[in-house]
């Protein structure tokens, strides 16, 4: 009998023990973490902050440590014990039934649990607080749009977690009906992505009121749409200002007064990035229609301003039109503007896209992406296929956006180069492409090695700066010969030299204004800004 009850007992034992399972809760936040950050000596120890200066790791937010307080009230959970904690994952490891555990994801503090046992993960997410996804690459599943991000290699980008946060993109436009009620845009609503908008056609604070034209719609989704396994634009993680300046039935050059103004009104922001999707040409009322010969980047108002945006620091990128042979529209045609044409799903040029011409005062197009039978997402919500340089425009915006987020010590004329350079056909550019097909991820590469000629920077000087007459280039004997490339602000190459020893440069003959400066050497290039006066 008594054999008997201690077997029973035994039994329940187990089965108790048994019951209990082990998980991983995953918690959404930590205290002070910036105040952390900037006083490592609060959450580490003064070696382990030696150590990771002497190999350049970085403190963040992985080294501060978890929340306490979550920790306490977690301990206080129904049938809940805590094991163990870390901070690299804030996360804590918990005992209890199936059910106790479960009953933790209605705690406003917990992001997700995982389960020891996998099979009781089937229904459950992995884990996506901020601190575990900084060891993670995101990965995609980008359904109709994957040919033109794979394409440019911009997906490569998204799996090193470069996916546009924190750059700004203002996107100029005819209309943005349905962008804050259609589901292709919840994730962006729910990112607080989108940071305002505008309508300077109709002066209406209200962007989305004016139906005529879901153009802007569509041309903003090929960045910013997510439909999750179905659809993923270029810069899904981006933020973004809608300004509607094109009045889509009429053609009138107030288009190219208003879309200045939104230029204006996106530097004031602080915007990085304008996409644009317009051009101006041929108007309704002839006499105002440009001839080829304005098209010189100089002439037209538009042009100017978008000059002037880039001169503000400004990545102004813009379809180069869908008039083929006809040539391109402004303001495609401005040196400061970043010039994209279209090929279709193989790579082809795209026979409506508009061609560059000797009018232009540097190669138009600069690049080309997928123009033809783009994806995008229509205001109905539907995923669908649209022909234009219009998305070619924005795919490269987007992609765009993620490259400067992992290189924000560039400015937006070295990304454009690093762009370029980056191009099917960069030794051999025509009117048709320009400098062909990108490669994002080899532009990522080369701009990361900029970062390495840091050390030569040191090296070499340029004086004065502001110069007159004379330019003084010295560096050191080691390197064995420089080549010196300078620009103007447009553009255009103004003097190329191969040095052998420091020199004094006659630049008597240049105009006063800005000019840029490009030093190659055998260890690296770098460029600087200059002022002639």
């Amino acid at each position: 009998m008594i054999s008997r009850l201690l077997f029973l007992l035994l039994l329940c034992s187990q089965l108790q023990i048994f019951a209990q399972e082990d998980a991983w809760v995953y918690l959404t936040d930590k205290e002070n973490v910036a105040a952390s950050i900037a006083n490592p000596i609060s959450i580490l120890t003064q070696k382990a902050i030696d150590r990771k200066q002497a190999h350049g790791v970085s403190i963040d937010a992985r080294d501060v440590p978890v929340n306490e307080t979550y920790i306490s009230q977690l301990k206080a959970e129904t049938g809940i014990s805590v094991h163990s904690k870390s901070k690299w994952f804030n996360a804590v490891h918990v005992r209890g039934t199936e059910s106790d555990i479960n009953s933790l994801l209605s705690l406003a503090y917990v992001v997700d649990i995982v389960f020891a046992d996998n099979n009781l993960n089937a229904r459950l997410e992995v884990p996506k607080n901020k601190f575990e996804l900084e060891t993670r690459r995101t990965s995609f599943n980008y359904g109709s749009a994957a040919n033109q991000i794979e394409m440019i290699q911009g997906d490569l980008l998204h799996q090193d977690n470069y996916t546009g946060t924190g750059i700004t993109i203002a996107v100029i436009d005819a209309g943005f009906p349905n962008v804050n009620t259609m589901g292709g845009f919840q994730r962006l609503r729910d990112n607080n992505g989108i940071l305002g908008g505008y309508d300077f056609y109709d002066r209406n604070p209200d962007v989305y009121a004016n139906t005529s034209s879901s153009h802007g719609t569509n041309v903003l989704s090929t960045m910013a749409g997510y439909i999750e396994d179905e659809y993923v634009g270029t810069a899904p993680d981006a933020s973004y200002y809608l300004f509607r300046t094109e009045n889509a039935p009429n053609e009138n050059p107030i288009e190219e007064s208003l879309w200045v103004e939104a230029a204006e009104r996106a530097d004031s922001l602080g915007v990085d990035i304008i996409n644009s999707s317009l051009g101006y040409k041929t108007y309704d009322n002839p006499n105002y229609t440009h001839l080829d010969a304005d098209l010189d980047g100089l002439t037209t108002y538009i042009s100017k301003g978008a000059n002037i945006a880039f001169e503000k620091g400004i990545l102004v990128v813009n379809s180069a039109g869908n008039e083929g042979a006809n040539g391109l529209n402004a303001p495609a045609d401005a040196a400061g503007v970043f010039t994209i044409g279209g090929v279709d799903s193989n790579g082809d040029y795209a026979n409506f896209s508009s061609q560059g011409s000797a009018f232009q005062p540097t190669q138009k197009p600069d690049v080309v992406t997928q123009g033809q039978a783009s994806a995008i997402i229509w205001e109905d919500n539907v995923i669908g296929v649209a022909n234009g340089t219009s998305f070619s425009s924005p795919i490269m915006a987007g992609a765009i956006a993620c490259l400067w987020q992992a290189l924000p010590d560039l400015n937006n004329s070295q990304i454009m180069q690093l762009i370029r350079e980056s191009a099917s056909q960069y030794n051999a550019p025509d009117y048709l492409m320009g400098y062909g097909i990108p490669n994002l991820a080899s532009a990522l590469n080369q701009g990361l090695s900029i970062e390495d000629v840091e050390i030569l920077q040191d090296k070499i000087h340029i004086y004065p700066n502001p110069f007159s007459n004379n330019l003084y280039i010295s560096f050191p004997a080691s390197e064995k010969q420089v080549q010196i490339t300078l620009y103007n602000i447009l553009g255009k190459e103004m003097l190329e030299k191969n040095l052998l020893n420091s020199s004094k440069i006659n630049v008597s003959s240049l105009s006063n204004g800005v000019y840029l400066l490009k030093i190659e050497t055998q260890n690296g290039t770098i460029t600087k800004k200059l002022i002639k006066k």
